[in-house]
């Protein structure tokens, strides 16, 4: 065996059960660079750099051979929830990826390649996989860079399946409705402690403060940035190890064997928590797309602030606060 194969060999995380799904930068290098790696994509693959409007920087600097894919063209405001299946079954298309494809991702902010691959999983693409670290985790690995423009999208004429393949991976407002009135699952909001309860909206374009009636905290970052999930990584960006993340939701009654619906502000920070539930391969998950943007601008949806009740624990999460709207 080669080095590069050696090397790319020992970095697989071997707490997790899809673990061919979480690559780290030596295993991508030897990959784009033709050299033979453990656990290589048995077919076709595509690498993309995932951004939200964020195309300078990857014409820039980026990953030799990647495309680029911008969640704008996955997701459309105000509310941020995901385009029309007959849509997104176009923009794949359009990047060549079809079911059987593998697909691997990186991102400036891992969120933005979460939300892709989210996604991606959704519509039924097999094997979707996501660089550890992000972009940079290759930087610190001292791995080259490529400047310019993205290639040309190499096109495919159909998906290969019925588009979604996983409908359940998805919910919208009605089933997150249903599931609080008549439970049999948990609602987990991947927010700041702030946005929990309701000190801040986190979004300058999101007015109402306050989290759904009824969800616990699964936590996100340890700040009011809602681009962080640095609770869920280490010092380096990467993820944390399973079982301290399986103990961070236990301790909040986050259980894999009850269905677990995840949503934050508009759906970025909750698919990377559902995809790290997903690498530990806990089977019923799901993201709520609307999040707080959707389900704040509905007055018949019940939701509460917290951040006046004096007796809230931050390392509970407790949610024994009063409802403000029912």
């Amino acid at each position: 065996m080669n080095s590069i194969a050696a090397t790319t060999s020992s970095r697989f995380r071997r707490d997790l059960a899809r673990w061919r799904q979480l690559v780290a930068p030596a295993w991508l290098h030897g990959l784009v660079s033709g050299t033979a790696v453990d656990a290589a994509p048995t077919g076709a693959w595509r690498l993309f750099e995932c951004g939200f409007a964020a195309i300078d920087a990857y014409v820039d600097r980026h990953i030799p051979g990647a495309g680029y894919i911008d969640t704008n063209e996955l997701e459309h405001g105000p509310l941020w929830n995901k385009v029309p299946d007959a849509e997104l079954e176009r923009v794949l298309l359009r990047h060549g990826i079809r079911h059987d494809v593998t697909v691997i991702l990186y991102a400036r902010n891992l969120l933005a390649a979460a939300r892709v691959a989210h996604l991606l999983l959704y519509a039924g693409v097999a094997d979707v996989r996501l660089l550890d670290g992000g972009f940079d985790a290759w930087r610190r690995a001292g791995f080259a860079c490529e400047h310019g423009a993205p290639p040309s999208p190499f096109a495919v004429p159909d998906f290969g399946a019925a588009l979604p393949v996983r409908p359940d991976y998805l919910f919208d407002m009605q089933r997150t409705r249903d599931l609080l009135r008549h439970g049999g699952g948990t609602l987990v909001s991947t927010r700041s402690w702030n946005e929990f309860i309701g000190k801040t909206s986190g979004y300058g374009y999101i007015e109402a403060r306050g989290d759904i009636a009824g969800a616990v905290w699964g936590r996100a970052g340890d700040d009011d940035d809602v681009n962080s999930m640095s609770e869920f990584h280490d010092a380096d960006g990467c993820m944390k190890p399973a079982a301290a993340i399986r103990v961070m939701w236990g301790a909040a009654g986050i259980h894999p064997g009850r269905r677990t619906v995840f949503y934050c502000g508009t759906g970025w920070r909750a698919s990377l928590a559902f995809f790290y539930a997903w690498l530990m391969d806990w089977e019923h998950i799901a993201v709520y797309d609307g999040g707080w943007c959707e389900w704040s601008r509905d007055a018949e949806n019940a939701v509460v602030r917290r951040v006046d009740d004096c007796a809230q624990d931050r390392d509970s999460g407790s949610t024994d606060a009063g409802i403000l709207a029912a």
